[in-house]
């Protein structure tokens, strides 16, 4: 994977002649390379250098196309990418304001020469349109987790802990071939189920619902699903309630194409859910964006106003949280495309009961 090219052509758009790449995340995005350091200027005029040092120089050098790669231990790194800066006529440089702490922004605009500009925009609006490559990628990190969580569903007794189960889940996404998880599992039962991000305990599994929200890391990009099963038979409301945000998940699928804004595609969701008495439980987003970050751009909630493409990789996740009594959560991850979406997750969705 490589996109220098295309940052490169929207550099070209901007009131900059290039942009210094920071993190790491977007060091990937950019070249296929994964780094924990090194200093990345993409140029408007197609040019593009990775300044890195000698642990990573060897490796960068032979797996890294379209970008020369200067090591950056012989002269101090600020000094050469001056230098280069000079050589390609760059006076205003893109930075990822979002991503650099002030200590590390104005660390930075002391040594470097160029004017800073902000430039997180850019990344952040390539990054949410995946190409077909990385839909690939993304696919293929879900059926990983999916795999995963059919094998650890087969492990739910009355006798394992929620960490028990959480440690499983993770090492069945191991074996299925996921190089990590997303994010920490979370494994919670009970009244537990309740918080939305609660951490699996040590303590056997409570009857009420279940919910494992988990994800797959796969080549760099993540995966991110949430299933919710009843230990022993639900109750009347433990039903509606699933009822209720599945109802929600579904229209909202139903309802998601290019040319929404963030809030209108929330609305549908919480409108259901609203209808239904229980809106002042739906605690959180509907949606969030999925790809290298398990957490990135856009997001549908009340207050998005960012138009969604066609491209866009987001998460549908309404969920119900009723304090101290029992809490429901369905995600899925969608494409969105000019009529519709493109649902990832083949995991169904019909409430399961174990343990009854």
């Amino acid at each position: 994977m490589n996109n220098v090219k295309k940052i490169s052509a929207a550099v070209a758009q901007s009131p900059a002649q290039a942009i210094f790449v920071t993190s790491a995340q977007n060091r990937y995005y950019a070249t296929g390379f994964a780094s924990s350091a090194g200093e990345l200027i993409i140029c408007g005029d197609g040019h593009a250098a990775l300044f890195i040092d000698a642990r990573y120089f060897e490796e960068a050098s032979r797996s890294i196309s379209e970008v020369e790669v200067i090591r950056s231990n012989d002269k101090p790194v600020y000094e050469m990418m001056n230098d280069y800066f000079k050589a390609h006529n760059v006076t205003q440089l893109a930075v990822e304001e979002d991503s650099l702490s002030y200590a590390a922004y104005t660390g930075l605009q002391s040594k470097l020469e160029p004017a800073f500009v902000p430039g997180q925009a850019i990344l952040r609006d390539l990054r949410a349109v995946k190409s077909d490559e990385e839909m690939e990628i993304l696919i293929a990190a879900q059926r990983i987790a999916e795999k995963a969580y059919r094998n650890t569903l087969k492990l739910i007794t009355p006798d394992i802990t929620e960490r028990e189960l959480a440690a499983e889940l993770t090492c069945q996404m191991l074996k299925a071939g996921a190089q990590d998880k997303s994010f920490d599992p979370i494994v919670v039962s009970g009244a537990l189920s309740s918080v939305p991000h609660g951490k699996p305990r040590d303590v056997k599994l409570q009857r009420g619902f279940l919910t494992m929200d988990f994800g797959a890391l796969y080549k760099g990009y993540c995966s991110d699903t949430t299933r919710t099963v009843a230990i022993g038979e639900p109750t009347a409301e433990m039903a509606k309630v699933y009822d209720t945000v599945l109802r929600a998940q579904l229209e909202a699928i139903g309802a998601a194409k290019a040319g929404m804004t963030g809030r209108e595609l929330d609305g549908v969701a919480r409108k259901v859910i609203e209808d239904a008495g229980y809106g002042e439980y739906f605690s959180h987003s509907l949606s969030h964006g999925v790809g290298i970050d398990i957490h990135e751009y856009p997001n549908c909630s009340p207050r998005s106003e960012n138009v969604l493409r066609p491209g866009d990789v987001i998460s549908m996740e309404p969920g119900i949280y009723l304090p101290g009594q029992f809490g429901v959560r369905i995600e899925d991850v969608i494409q969105i495309t000019e009529k519709g979406c493109f649902d990832l997750t083949e995991l169904p969705k019909t409430l399961e009961v174990y343990c009854a």
